[in-house]
């Protein structure tokens, strides 16, 4: 087998045994930039694109520990050739799992992102209606909107008042149409929204999200079966509660064959992101500017609900006490909102799901959940054209403990 080959603009480097070759690669003698190194690694567990600046990203394990620099390999056992090392150290490389069948459909998205994105929105309830005014308003960059919701009259209502609005400033916001259910995976975006089994106000259930579970997974196992069906290599939202499990339940129900086998068929694990967390560490800056804190240096973490880790800082200025009093703070602020008579849906909606959906599409960093080793963990990351960046930084020892506890817990709730 040739060491490099030319594909798409990029250079494949196959890196180990089993890797797979699309069938458009040609031989080259020497690596270039961009550089995808290949891997092949099967399982239900493992990644399958994302973007690494060393090489001891490509071993490390996925916990927790990944949202801290990486340790240096050893200089005297280089893994990599001295060449693809060289493009590594300087300007990055994506790292691709051959593992899955449609990788090579999601790196062309990656290393060819598209200009205009075309979302389409799920579900037209109280947070798929605040999301999709969000979009109208602040996605100008967006080529347009599609709308789906079994209420056709909800449909029409939207798509008519918000075709209706105009712009605050001279460019134009992006159309909403009705969307097709044969049509929903064509676009580069699906947000999903739609929610049954949400408790009425009235109702003492603790944390509601998780009341919602079984129900909102077998209506989301439709729609990630048909994002199988039609190959799509785009980003699924999962912006629906629980919002971090129901991902994790999105990427495994695409991958399986109709006997229930996992196959690797369906959406690569970064495909799935899960939007829930972006309110968190709004409502956490919210209590931090209260109490005269430094609101910048908050960080969050984890699921959105049960089990969120807020931090007052990441680093050195890390106080336990203050930061689990934060925590607190955050995890119940919808209660807050019920408490009032209200459902808290404005936040969330804006917050979570349009902010932190329009920030992935333009590749900034932004708060949500991503796959790591068998859960969806709610952290910092953001698209490059070498695929998905976790954002690293040093994490004190006891805020790292917190996030290993937290991790273990989302991976025991979903096989």
């Amino acid at each position: 087998m040739h060491e490099y080959y030319a594909y798409e603009g990029a250079c494949l480097y196959p890196f180990g045994a089993g890797c797979r070759l699309p069938k458009e690669a040609v031989p080259v003698e020497h690596p270039f930039s961009p550089l995808v190194i290949l891997f092949a690694r099967g399982g239900r567990v493992g990644r399958g694109i994302f973007a690494i600046q060393s090489e001891a990203e490509l071993f490390e394990p996925e916990v927790p520990s990944v949202l801290l620099q990486p340790v240096s390999m050893s200089q005297a056992l280089p893994c990599l050739p001295e060449p693809v090392r060289a493009i590594l150290q300087q300007e990055g490389a994506c790292a691709l799992n051959t593992a899955f069948s449609r990788c090579y459909a999601v790196l062309k998205r990656f290393l060819n992102p598209p200009k205009r994105p075309r979302i389409v929105l799920v579900g037209l309830g109280d947070v798929g209606g605040t999301v999709l005014i969000g979009l109208k308003l602040l996605g100008t960059e967006l080529d347009s909107i599609g709308i789906f919701d079994p209420n056709e009259a909800q449909c029409a209502r939207y798509e008519m008042e918000l075709n209706q609005v105009l712009p605050p400033a001279d460019i134009p916001l992006p159309p909403v149409y009705r969307c097709n259910e044969s049509a929903l995976f064509d676009c580069d975006a699906l947000l999903f929204t739609a929610s049954r089994g949400v408790p009425p106000l009235t109702e003492k259930t603790g944390d509601v999200r998780m009341v919602q579970f079984e129900a909102n997974r077998a209506m989301l196992s439709h729609y990630a079966k048909k994002a199988r069906d039609c190959g799509f290599s785009g980003l699924f939202a999962q912006i629906s509660d629980p919002v971090d499990p129901l991902a994790r339940a999105v990427f495994l129900d695409s991958n399986q064959d109709e006997r229930g086998n996992f196959d690797r068929n369906g959406l690569l694990p970064e495909q799935v992101q899960g939007y829930g967390l972006g309110v968190m560490h709004a409502r956490a800056q919210y209590y931090a500017k209260k109490a005269g804190l430094d609101a910048d240096a908050i960080r969050a973490y984890g699921p959105h609900g049960t089990g969120l880790i807020v931090a007052n800082a990441p680093g050195a200025e890390y106080d336990d006490a203050l930061s689990k009093t934060l925590t607190e703070q955050a995890a119940t602020a919808n209660l807050r909102v019920r408490e009032l008579g209200f459902k808290p849906y404005l936040a969330p909606g804006l917050s979570s799901a349009c902010v932190s959906v329009l920030k992935t599409l333009r590749g900034e960093w932004h708060d949500g959940a991503v796959p790591m080793g068998g859960a969806y963990f709610g952290c910092r990351s953001r698209f490059t054209p070498n695929g998905p960046m976790l954002w690293r930084e040093p994490i004190l020892p006891a805020l790292a403990a917190r996030l290993d506890a937290a991790h273990s817990t989302l991976k025991e709730f979903l096989p």
